[in-house]
């Protein structure tokens, strides 16, 4: 499933983002990335470990955790920490599919990779090319979106960024290990969450299909969780 949250960011959270990348160091991407990718990517990253990185990845994961949408997509178990990428000059990075297993910086063990989160943090008319073009089931898509939107899509897709020839794109991106590790189940637990929310308003809380579908979709979690 390839979702679109619009307004992960608050504008205030936006602009500090912003601020914090204009005036940060950057490295070579090549250093945060497995041997096979080193080949593939030509951008820029802040280093995971920098306190702008600590600092602005809590306030990505914070927005996303918090984020209605995102959590019924993702029903997030472990967040990687987010991190921070640019691409100008050229820059891109080749059709790949992400990690399964990586290294949680913070908690010393690791995780599965099942959910993969980009944050755009540049507007679409501040550079040219720049698209994330995923490989789905239904075809491939081309994703650019404003300021504060992200896109969440399952992590074994293919995937690539294209070259950013004008201007500077830059994004936040991290993982989740999902509660649901097959997409399939996950896409089935949104679209049933989506539908009960909707049944919530039209009818109430307390009405038997409600309370009928929300027995479902939790008999289903339990089924299907991860623990």
């Amino acid at each position: 499933m390839i979702l679109h949250i619009p307004n992960l960011l608050s504008l205030d959270e936006l602009n500090h983002c912003r601020q914090t990348l204009n005036q940060a160091e950057w490295v070579d991407g090549k250093m945060t990335t497995g041997h096979q990718s080193a080949y593939l990517k030509n951008n820029l990253q802040l280093a995971q470990d920098s306190q702008d990185a600590l600092q602005l990845g809590q306030i990505i994961q914070q927005a996303a955790n918090s984020n209605p949408l995102f959590f019924s997509a993702s029903l997030p178990k472990i967040f990687l920490p987010p991190l921070f990428n640019c691409y100008q000059h050229g820059g891109n990075f080749g059709m790949h599919v992400d990690n399964a297993i990586r290294r949680h910086p913070l908690l010393n063990s690791y995780l599965r990779t099942d959910v993969s989160c980009t944050v755009f943090l540049s507007n679409p008319e501040e550079y040219t090319g720049g698209e994330l073009v995923i490989e789905d089931t239904f075809g491939t898509q081309e994703v650019k979106l404003p300021a504060g939107d992200a896109i969440v899509y399952p992590s074994t897709s293919l995937h690539m960024v294209n070259p950013v020839t004008e201007g500077a794109r830059f994004a936040s991106f991290f993982w989740v290990q999902s509660f649901i590790a097959s997409d399939a189940q996950r896409r089935i637990l949104f679209d049933l969450d989506q539908n009960i929310q909707k049944l919530t308003i039209e009818l109430s809380a307390t009405h038997e299909q409600v309370i009928s579908l929300t027995g479902i979709y939790h008999n289903l979690l339990r089924e299907w969780s991860d623990l």
